[in-house]
């Protein structure tokens, strides 16, 4: 049965009418919404309103009890398969729209007011296309990463159609439906097996290496997998993938980042260059085309026809009184649901009670907000018939639209929508939420989280839990949950499998954090050995074991020796990754530290990676406020007073901003602003500042942690002055 179009009012003789795509897997929620209502569904981003210029294919998700050829089992609404209306897996030469397969639609609404094709703008070639190409040619599982709307879905869609247009297309529209979607593209000679932002699709119940391998094992054919994911999602899996500095959470996600370094890699810039706009420039007479080569070097072209800076904007300027203020406090708590790990749409409920801190924080009352059912129209509304700003409807939920997830300025997901999800989602998805928590510098949100996710049995809950708790302030018990998890590793895989590896390191971390340095150096010494000879000199695993080597080795009182280690590891380092890997920006503090000489010298080798660190990971970043520690407790020991005060309370409130009062690195920046200011002649403001310092931070902190003796023992050297 061939495909039929559906334009103009959305109806087919004959068939229930049905919304276009509207990309990010919105597509599953418009279909699976009006296939199972039978009705027009409220609130699509796409807007019911302006169906003008969108078209629709005869595709929709599995419903409740199809079975189509595939045998497959249908997981009702949106969580299926997308099918044919008889029930069918497609192939992709019948896939002939680029939004089914995840591509947003193209900006509906040029300044000029000219006529709008129906047809979705011509394809433009890409200048990764070729390797693309010869990508999908040798490898079974290729993935395109470039940042939101830089066209990673329409590259893929075109391509993928050329090269395959009789493998089947199998599309699963959530993470719950991965396990049956692997089942069909099994079963086919010829499939491909399409996963529209990768990072839907890991973690708890998601995609294993272990799943890829079998997918084509033993079976003749060629099967496929073809998946996108954003730049700033892959990052999280590549630069923070041995981070130790603020706790490392790199070993928890092993599963995942093994996922990625089974795929061929292909990069999408989203600005076009020279030659692409030059290609475009053949098809300006398209008003979305022309609009968005007239937008310039700022934006790139596919970003400029998804309208991805016009949403952007309209959602900032609704904050204003009497705009839209609840309509952006609804975006705002969407946009940090999925920021803060949650994957799945949330349900209009959800939003009406999870909006009203935003808009309290903004000014509540004061911006004379609108009532939520209109702010829910505004912000499901498509201004330029490609997305509104949520995309979803009432019986699958809600989503906002990617672009808005990493625009700039956005301030750490509060620590509010944190507590209130933690007590909403699935143990499945506390999972998601407490490694997202961890990763963010949340380590009592995660641990929250993660207590949920191991009480369910989540696997792997308890070796992230105990990372968490150790970095929540409480190493001792974090380092008696890992010595029993490393002894059960080493009894199931042996002392040096890379899993017992992980254990391990874990364990000799704690122990040191715990206050035992020279225990933890000797247990770094031996990993690092043993990491070697397994995995490689080179390997992020065992450069990970020498840094803590070379940390503890420091803390042990071996200054010098430790700043030998860390030379030789930043010459490494410098080598594997290069100079902008936050790794060599850490070696580079260290070595600075426990190197220091000349304090001239030292000041400005400081100053100098404060600079670097805020130019490549940002003002905000674990690594750049470690920095700024660093210079603060310099112009303290310089006998800098009134700079260091200032240093200190500066640091202490970024770090409660993207940290929170509550994680040991906020607590220890407060405790040394009091040492500052009882240096700076100002003992009552210091006395005030340790007593409130170490009254939240008891009911943190283990007993007998290290900052709660710190901050008793400044609060005692108070004393004498006092009663003199």
């Amino acid at each position: 049965m061939p495909l039929l179009l559906v334009r103009g009012n959305g109806r087919a003789p004959g068939w229930p009418a049905y919304l276009g795509a509207v990309g990010l897997g919105a597509v599953a929620l418009a279909l699976a919404s009006l296939w199972t209502s039978g009705a027009w569904a409220t609130g699509i981003g796409a807007a019911v309103t302006t169906l003008s210029g969108l078209v629709a294919e005869r595709l929709q998700p599995e419903r409740a009890g199809d079975a189509g050829r595939d045998g497959a089992h249908a997981t009702g609404g949106a969580g299926g398969l997308l099918r044919t209306p008889s029930g069918r897996i497609p192939s992709l030469r019948e896939v002939d729209r680029p939004e089914l397969a995840g591509a947003h639609p193209a900006d509906g609404h040029p300044a000029d007011g000219s006529r709008i094709p129906d047809a979705p703008p011509a394809y433009i070639r890409r200048d990764a296309e070729p390797q693309l190409r010869e990508a999908l040619g040798r490898a079974g599982f290729v993935l395109l990463v470039g940042e939101s709307t830089a066209g990673k879905s329409r590259l893929a869609h075109e391509v993928a159609r050329g090269l395959f247009p009789r493998h089947a297309f199998v599309r699963p529209l959530s993470r719950a439906a991965l396990a049956e979607a692997l089942r069909v593209a099994a079963r086919r000679r010829r499939s491909m097996l399409w996963l529209d932002d990768l990072e839907d699709f890991l973690g708890a119940g998601g995609l294993t290496a272990a799943m890829l391998a079998g997918l084509s094992a033993g079976r003749p054919g060629r099967r496929v997998v073809l998946a996108t994911m954003r730049t700033q999602e892959f990052r999280r899996f590549d630069a923070r993938e041995e981070s130790r500095l603020t706790g490392s959470d790199r070993d928890a996600w092993r599963t995942q980042r093994d996922v990625l370094q089974q795929a061929v890699v292909v990069r999408l810039a989203r600005h076009w260059s020279v030659p692409e706009r030059r290609r475009a420039l053949a098809h300006r007479q398209d008003p979305r085309i022309g609009a968005a080569l007239r937008a310039g070097e700022r934006f790139g072209i596919a970003e400029v026809l998804a309208a991805g800076p016009e949403l952007l904007a309209t959602w900032q300027n609704a904050w204003a009184p009497g705009a839209n203020p609840r309509g952006a406090a609804v975006v705002a708590a969407a946009v940090d649901c999925r920021r803060a790990g949650l994957r799945r749409p949330v349900s209009r409920d959800w939003l009406r009670e999870l909006h009203v801190p935003y808009l309290t924080a903004r000014g509540g009352g004061d911006l004379q907000p609108e009532p939520f059912d209109a702010a829910m129209d505004w912000a499901c509304t498509a201004a330029y018939a490609t997305s509104g700003l949520l995309i979803g409807n009432y019986s699958q939920g809600y989503a906002a639209f990617d672009y808005l997830l990493n625009a700039p300025g956005l301030a750490p997901v509060p620590d509010h929508l944190w507590q209130a999800l933690i007590g909403r989602v699935t143990p499945a998805e506390t999972y998601d939420i407490g490694l997202q928590a961890h990763q963010d510098g949340r380590p009592r949100r995660a641990a929250e989280a993660l207590s949920r996710a191991r009480l369910n049995g989540v696997a792997g809950a308890d070796f992230l839990l105990a990372i968490t708790v150790g970095d929540a302030g409480r190493p001792r018990r974090a380092a008696a949950e890992l010595a029993g998890i490393t002894r059960r590793r080493e009894d199931r895989l042996g002392p040096r499998h890379p899993d017992t590896l992980a254990a391990r390191h874990q364990l000799a971390y704690f122990t040191g954090e715990a206050g035992n340095p020279h225990a933890a150096a000797a247990r770094f010494a031996t990993l690092a050995a043993d990491a070697a000879a397994v995995l490689g000199a080179d390997h992020p695993d065992t450069l990970a074991a020498r840094h803590q080597l070379a940390y503890f080795t420091g803390e042990a009182g071996a200054r010098a020796e430790a700043a030998r280690q860390l030379d030789r590891l930043l010459t490494d380092r410098l080598r594997v990754h290069g100079p902008r890997h936050p790794q060599v920006l850490a070696t580079r503090r260290s070595l600075i530290w426990y190197g220091a000489g000349d304090p001239a010298r030292t000041e400005r080798e400081l100053t100098e990676l404060l600079a670097d660190a805020e130019r490549i990971l940002g003002p905000d970043d674990p690594h750049t406020l470690a920095v700024r520690s660093s210079r603060a407790a310099l112009a303290a020991r310089a006998g800098r007073t009134v700079e260091a005060v200032t240093e200190w309370e500066s640091l202490v409130a970024d770090r409660t901003r993207v940290m929170g009062s509550d994680h040991p690195h906020t607590i220890y920046a407060r405790l040394e602003q009091a040492r500052a200011l009882t240096a700076a002649a100002r003992p009552e403001e210091a006395r005030a500042l340790l007593t409130r310092t170490l009254g939240e931070a008891g009911a943190l902190l283990e007993h007998g942690h290290r900052h709660l003796r710190l901050g008793r023992e400044l609060l005692a050297a108070l004393a004498p002055a006092d009663q003199a």
